[in-house]
């Protein structure tokens, strides 16, 4: 009997360890995703948006707001995840010197994971301030 109690109790801990794990890695996915997705859509967002015929005017390094974000809206949404709901705040468009700071987070607690049973939702929130670099 000792013994069959040892042998119940190694899968029971073998099980809620594969639960936490597949925890973890849902919740880090799901982060890392969201980042690298936010880090290079600005990147070549800002890139589209650069206004040449200023910076050929008077050599003046300069983006265009509204071109910005609709390149920045347009990108995302073509390689966001259709399993979360997001919501983009872009809080901060500098078109001269070229800086944007943007929050994405998933809307309404859209990430959700269950370990033991319990269903657990929670936001991920990832920030970026980025600006626009050039080499003289």
């Amino acid at each position: 009997m000792k013994d069959s109690m040892w042998g119940a109790m190694v899968i029971m801990l073998g099980v809620l360890a594969i639960s936490v794990i597949y925890f973890f890695q849902n919740v880090t996915n799901t982060d890392e995703q969201n980042y690298n997705l936010l880090k290079e859509t600005t990147e070549a967002a800002m890139y589209d948006a650069f206004d040449l015929s200023r910076y050929r005017y008077d050599g003046t390094i300069s983006i265009i707001e509204e071109k910005f974000i609709e390149n920045f809206l347009r990108r995302f949404a073509e390689n966001a995840s259709l399993a979360h709901t997001y919501k983009i705040d872009i809080y901060d468009v500098n078109e001269t010197p070229p800086k944007v700071s943007i929050k994405l987070s998933t809307a309404d607690g859209t990430t959700t994971s269950n370990v033991g049973g319990a269903i657990t939702t929670f936001n991920i929130v990832n920030r970026i301030d980025a600006i626009l670099e050039s080499r003289y």
